[in-house]
């Protein structure tokens, strides 16, 4: 996966830089979203693992997508599909929503709780986050009955963990030394 995202890269900048400048970045993030399922169908994985010409390919491409592109989007997939790239749309979709993440100053949090947390609950939690990391925050909740108690919150690269079963962890592991 690490190639595709390579490869992705530059195309993701491009359309992300273009799509910054002519306003419409959540229009391009649905096309290009659009884009890599139609790459992940399996009739298509299988008729771009064959050897066809870039139009043909490009052709068959953007009239299986119809109306989801726009002329733009067109161009990009033209020129994806000249180079024998298409393959890398989902990448190009993860880097460019990463990209406008950070443009947004957005980040994207994953809490994990023995328990479902309340509305109020992660409205609290969700302010109280994006006071710490200055962004703001979606919370994505998931519900983990090892964590016994408490909160395990993973932001990028910050994780806090405010477990019982972290707690009894970090114990375990002073008492071993």
């Amino acid at each position: 996966m690490s190639e595709l995202t390579t490869v992705a890269r530059p195309y993701a900048k491009a359309a992300f830089d273009f799509a910054v400048e002519s306003g419409a970045v959540a229009e391009w993030l649905d096309m290009l979203t659009f884009t890599a399922e139609v790459v992940k169908n399996e009739n298509i994985e299988a008729f771009l693992a064959g050897s066809h010409s870039p139009e043909t390919t490009s052709d068959l491409f953007i009239k299986v997508c119809g109306e989801q592109l726009n002329e733009r989007g067109q161009n990009l997939v033209k020129i994806m599909a000249e180079n024998g790239r298409l393959v890398a749309l989902p990448a190009v979709v993860e880097l460019f929503a990463e990209q406008k993440a950070l443009y947004e100053n957005e980040i994207e949090v994953e809490v994990t709780s023995a328990t479902e947390l309340s509305e109020a609950y992660q409205v609290t939690l969700a302010a109280s986050l994006e006071k710490r990391l200055a962004r703001k925050i979606k919370l994505n909740c998931n519900i983990d009955s090892a964590v016994v108690s408490g909160l395990l919150i993973k932001a990028g690269d910050t994780v806090i963990d405010a477990t019982v079963r972290g707690k009894l962890d970090r114990l375990s592991n002073v008492l071993q030394s």
